[in-house]
């Protein structure tokens, strides 16, 4: 008998440390962090007074970190000076959401663009999103080679929706929205079934570093929904 009841309360305690550690899980969220201020150098970031992440270089893209659910302080210095604060900014997040928090802009008016990511996605699609942080470049159209319109009027420090399509590999041409000049065209874009993507306009459209695309991955399938390809999962993320 006693060793039937020390076995009850051996799984009654596994069950309810299980149960709080899922429930300390979903208090966090999941952030990353992008450095996309063309002209600013090398920068160490601090969340809440604590130093998170050291030398991020331009373009340079965290992995997903964990916050607590709530709001946070976020400091950006150059890298090595904590006197010399180039951004300061509180963003909320919530438990189980994914953030991707990008620092744009020119080095002496920085801000923080921060976005939901979005984690579903319908079977057998892939889903992308367009980021537009590019600070002198114009409000911009997104369209195939083939002339459909993915993407409309996206402005400068917004991100448009996400957009569901067949995955394959597209040929895509950024054109000025007013005069439909042609800003760059991405050829080879090869977007992958249960991949969800977001795609960042960068760079100076008239200096260095000129006008480029970052494309990010925001969801990708787990290894049981991975497409039967004989290839394995997904190349290079970002």
């Amino acid at each position: 008998m006693k060793k039937i009841i020390s076995l009850s309360l051996f799984f009654l305690l596994m069950i309810s440390f299980a149960g709080l550690t899922s429930a300390q899980e979903s208090m966090d969220a999941m952030v990353r962090i992008v450095h996309a201020t063309p002209d600013a150098p090398a920068v160490d970031i601090y969340v809440d007074q604590v130093l998170l992440l050291e030398a991020l270089e331009y373009t340079d893209v965290s992995e997903y970190i964990e916050l607590p659910s709530g709001k946070h302080d976020i400091e950006i210095f150059p890298r090595g000076d904590r006197d010399t604060s180039l951004a300061e900014e509180e963003i909320t997040v919530e438990a189980g959401e994914k953030y991707t928090v990008a620092a744009i802009g020119e080095v002496e008016s920085i801000t923080l663009a921060a976005m939901v990511d979005d984690q579903t996605l319908a079977e057998g699609k892939t889903k992308i999103r367009v980021a537009h942080f590019s600070p002198d470049t114009p409000d911009v159209y997104i369209s195939t080679l083939a002339g459909d319109l993915l993407f409309q009027n996206v402005t400068y420090a917004n991100t448009s929706d996400y957009v569901e399509i067949n995955p394959s590999t597209y040929d895509l041409v950024i054109t000025e929205a007013q005069s439909d000049e042609i800003v760059t065209e991405l050829s080879g874009l090869a977007l992958k079934e249960g991949t969800v993507y977001t795609a960042l306009a960068v760079g100076l459209l008239n200096g260095s570093p000129e006008f480029d695309i970052l494309l990010l991955t925001d969801q990708m399938p787990t290894p049981e929904n991975l497409p039967k390809t004989g290839l394995g999962g997904a190349s290079e993320i970002r």
